[in-house]
């Protein structure tokens, strides 16, 4: 048979065979005078092992271990160690189709929010914030849809032990008595200091630090490091830079009175 033959007879394709003979699962068979590979019955039977076992998702390193006679592990364990591998992967499977069966739910139910899908821990935080603010005349707050943004990239990068710290500090802080009133207040004097323009020895600069400085808590102080402000990082440098020059200045005012207080 020639190699279009036995890809047929098989099922593969004959790039699939070369493939083999290049990494040494299926020995070169001899060639007939007129320069043609001339497969015999056994190549297709090694053949057919061949892509029975990669289609039971093992890789051809490990083919080449079932196939090779000095390969030191049996059939058997190697199917087992497959076994194994393919329940983890259903069980990962059943996690993330459950994630995505309750981030369905908020979505049908108008509750995910822009920043979605988050974790559904943060998912509950946004919906206790939009119940407090609901019925608020006007547009929303810039630096308010800011602080989320900030939250879901915080939700996908931290560490799960700081990630379940700050959402606990966050909805705590969301749940105290005139939270809400206290969010609006904060956000409207962080809006009022967008314009580039706006230097940080403006008065309300002061005046902003400290309404944000009550509403950090305690929790979140005790983090930020005796310096009062983010770690000296690439995040931080970004961070910062997405604000204009006097809100910065806010934040930063902020932070460090946050900082003093968890001293």
């Amino acid at each position: 048979m020639r190699i279009g033959e036995i890809a047929a007879l098989v099922g593969v394709t004959p790039r699939a065979v070369r493939h083999y003979h290049h990494q040494g699962l299926l020995p070169e068979p001899a060639r007939q005078a007129n320069g043609y590979r001339d497969y015999s019955v056994r190549d297709a039977v090694l053949l057919a092992r061949i892509r029975r076992l990669t289609e039971l998702g093992l890789g051809l390193d490990e083919v080449r271990d079932i196939l090779a006679d000095d390969a030191g592990r049996e059939l058997v364990e190697v199917l087992e160690e497959l076994d194994e591998d393919l329940a983890r992967q259903q069980e990962r499977l059943a996690e993330r189709r459950a994630r995505l069966g309750a981030l369905l739910a908020s979505a049908r139910d108008g509750r995910l929010t822009a920043e979605g899908p988050v974790s559904a821990e943060l998912a509950a935080l946004f919906g206790t914030i939009a119940e407090a603010g609901a019925g608020r005349p006007g547009p929303e707050s810039p630096m308010a849809a800011r602080d989320r943004e900030m939250l879901a990239l915080l939700d996908t990068v931290a560490p799960a032990g700081e990630r379940e710290r700050l959402l606990g500090a966050m909805r705590r802080m969301t749940e105290a008595p005139g939270a809400a009133d206290r969010a609006h207040e904060v956000y409207a004097l962080l809006d009022a200091l967008a314009d580039e323009a706006t230097g940080a020895d403006d008065p309300r600069v002061e005046e902003a630090a400290r309404a944000l400085a009550t509403c950090i808590p305690d929790e979140v102080a005790q983090g930020l490091g005796t310096g009062g402000t983010l770690p000296d990082s690439t995040f931080r440098d970004a961070f910062f830079a997405d604000f204009s020059p006097a809100q910065a200045a806010a934040v930063r005012r902020a932070l460090r009175i946050v900082a003093e207080r968890a001293r």
